[in-house]
C-alpha cells in the first residue's frame, strides 16, 4: 500500500497521519507539499489531514482547495483513487466538489476537542470494512468549524445511497445536520468526517478504535 499526505501551510496532523499510516497499515508514505503539481506514481490512497490551512483565512479549506496540487488529487479521485479527508481535510474536500454540502461554525461557537463516541453508518466500504453498521467507536474531536450542512436532496441522497460513514452517538456535539460526522462520495472512495482517527490508533494516546479504519483501507486495497 503506498500512500501520500498532503502538506499544507497551517497543516498540524500531516505527522500524526503519516504514522498512523505507516504503523496501522505498514504502507510507505510520501509528505506531498502543496503546490506540487503531481502526484507521486503507483499511489493508493490520498490523505488530506487536519489542521488550520492558510489560517483559515477567507472560510477553513477554502484557499487550500485552489492549491496547485488539488488539481491532482481531483483528478487522482476522477480515476477511482481513495481520499481520506479528516478534519480541515474534510472541509477541503467540500470546498473543492469531490464531497457535496459544506462545514460551518459549531453550533455553540466554541472549539471542541474531546474524545466522541460515533456509530458507524455503514460497513460498506473502504473505510468502514473492519466495522459492522451500528457499532460503536471512539475517536476524537478538534475542531471550531465542524458543523456538517447541506440542503434536504443532498441529505436524503446521503441516506438513501448509504452513504453516511459516521454519525455523532448522542447527537452532534457541534450542531451537525443528521448529526453527520462523515459522508462518503458516490463511488465510496472519498471519504471525508471531523473526527481524528489518526489521534486513536494507539492504547498510549488513550484508545485506539481508529485504527480499525486503516486496517479497512489496508484490507480493502490488499484485495483489490
Amino acid at each position: 500500500m503506498r500512500a501520500a499526505v498532503i502538506v499544507f501551510p497551517g497543516s498540524n496532523c500531516d505527522r500524526d497521519m503519516a504514522v498512523a499510516l505507516r504503523e496501522a497499515t505498514g504502507a510507505g508514505v510520501s509528505m506531498v507539499w502543496h503546490k506540487d503539481t503531481a502526484l507521486p506514481e503507483g499511489l493508493d490512497l490520498v490523505a488530506l489531514p487536519g489542521g488550520f490551512s492558510f489560517g483559515d483565512h477567507l472560510r477553513c479549506g477554502a484557499i487550500a482547495g485552489k492549491s496547485p496540487i488539488m488539481r491532482a488529487v481531483t483528478e487522482f479521485a476522477g480515476k477511482g483513487g481513495h481520499v481520506l479527508g479528516v478534519c480541515n481535510g474534510f472541509q477541503i474536500l467540500t470546498e473543492t466538489g469531490l464531497l457535496p454540502g459544506a462545514l460551518l461554525r459549531n453550533g455553540r461557537l466554541k472549539f471542541l476537542c474531546k474524545s466522541s463516541p460515533l456509530r458507524v453508518g455503514t460497513s460498506a466500504s473502504a473505510f468502514t470494512n473492519a466495522w459492522n453498521a451500528g457499532d460503536i467507536a471512539s475517536i476524537p474531536i478538534a475542531h471550531h468549524d465542524g458543523a456538517y450542512v447541506a440542503d434536504e436532496d443532498t441529505l436524503a441522497a446521503l441516506k438513501g445511497e448509504d452513504r453516511i460513514a459516521f454519525t455523532y452517538e448522542g447527537g452532534a456535539p457541534n450542531g451537525a445536520m443528521g448529526d453527520i460526522a462523515g459522508i462518503l462520495s458516490r463511488n465510496r472512495r472519498v471519504l471525508g468526517m471531523m473526527p481524528h482517527p489518526e489521534r486513536a490508533v494507539d492504547p498510549a494516546h488513550g484508545g485506539s478504535d481508529g485504527r480499525r479504519l486503516f486496517r479497512s483501507l489496508f484490507h480493502a486495497l490488499a484485495t483489490a
